[in-house]
């Protein structure tokens, strides 16, 4: 049987390698794009928690990524700072809004008061200075590189509004553009308010039961620890999730139509072979076996070349794009089970219209 299928697949190889190619495209559908969507999502949430502070004091529902509001009152800055066990506190704003150039279409800011926020999270300058005016901002190394930018380039925010590039620091700590917090407080016409404060407990203090009190203390309010953001980046991105679910979708049918068209084709040109073949005493289920043994060796070699051809582009991504990228072993096991699942299903109306071919109305019109 094997012989058989190998040498069925051999007679005619430009026909299996396109049946093999679309297979493969399938692969690199789920594999490759939700790789590059995960790492992508994860790589903005590490981002957003890698902060030094170990708890995040805000309101209900301000720390969604389709949020762009500032609720709470720089206030509590004074009566968190009085609670027993925090060390400091630094209020930011935290702004998202549409950007078609960037990766997700979404461009987030951060307005922070530079010397607090950098002192608790450990981030420095490498170049230029802190931003002092409302009209300043300071980006990441990353940032910089992507966009071909440097230190007293003009960049235009929120549409219509011109700031200078005075600063670039490292390493990466939430957004990667940052203004004053006054800057963005006046954009946003959010006078003494913020999105959330970051807490750092004093040394030796449980974060655990600093969140605690200040629960107990400022009831109403929502206090996370730090670590516990990144729980789920996906949860948290709108439409990320429907996205990867017709990223599978849409593997699945190009994978089966093209299968189903291919074997189809085939069927229709070797109404002789298989009519011998019955002729000598093939059974239905013979052929059929047959049929599907080829479809199921195109989906083996299609996951083959998809998974490599996945490979070298999160090579070229990484490398090339600097962008995130992370092969996650659920996306793979769904890449090989919709490859093989959607050969065999591809393949089983033209393996029934083979097993129903009659040999004697072949040969006669032969």
């Amino acid at each position: 049987m094997f012989e058989l299928i190998i040498a069925n697949l051999s007679v005619r190889p430009l026909r299996t390698l396109i049946s093999i190619l679309g297979v493969a495209i399938g692969v690199v559908l789920v594999v490759l794009f939700t790789g590059l969507t995960e790492g992508m999502t994860n790589d903005m949430a590490k981002r957003a928690a890698n902060w030094k502070a170990e708890i995040v004091f805000t309101r209900p529902g301000a720390m969604t990524y389709d949020s762009s509001n500032a609720p709470l009152n720089t206030a509590y800055v004074d009566r968190l700072l009085q609670i027993a066990g925090v060390n400091s506190a630094v209020p930011v704003i935290r702004y998202i809004s549409s950007n078609l150039k960037s990766t997700f279409g979404l461009q987030q800011l951060d307005g922070v008061e530079w010397e607090t926020f950098a002192a608790m999270n450990e981030i420095s300058l490498v170049s230029g200075r802190t931003p002092k005016s409302n009209d300043e901002i300071v980006i990441d190394e990353r940032q910089i590189i992507q966009d071909n930018l440097k230190v007293g380039d003009r960049m235009t925010l929120f549409g219509n509004r011109d700031y200078t590039i005075v600063g670039v620091y490292s390493p990466p700590s939430g957004a990667r553009i940052k203004l004053t917090l006054a800057g963005l407080q006046e954009v946003l016409e959010a006078p003494n308010k913020c999105t959330y404060i970051l807490v750092k407990v004093a040394d030796g203090a449980d974060p655990r039961q600093v969140a605690m009190r200040i629960n107990q203390e400022l009831p109403g309010n929502t206090v996370n620890l730090t670590q516990d953001l990144i729980i789920d980046a996906q949860e948290r991105v709108p439409g990320v999730k429907t996205f990867l679910r017709v990223l599978v979708g849409l593997g699945a049918f190009v994978s089966t139509v093209f299968v189903l068209l291919s074997m189809y084709t085939t069927i229709t040109e070797r109404k002789k072979e298989i009519g011998i073949l019955k002729s000598l005493g093939a059974s239905t289920s013979f052929i059929i076996r047959a049929i599907e043994g080829e479809a199921f060796m195109i989906g083996v070699f299609g996951i083959i070349a998809g998974l490599i051809a996945s490979f070298l582009g999160s090579i070229i991504i990484k490398n090339g794009y600097e962008l995130a990228f992370e092969f996650r072993t659920g996306w793979m096991v769904w890449a090989v089970a919709i490859a093989i699942g959607g050969s065999l299903v591809g393949a089983l109306y033209p393996a029934w219209r083979a097993s129903t071919i009659d040999p004697v109305e072949v040969m006669a019109n032969e």
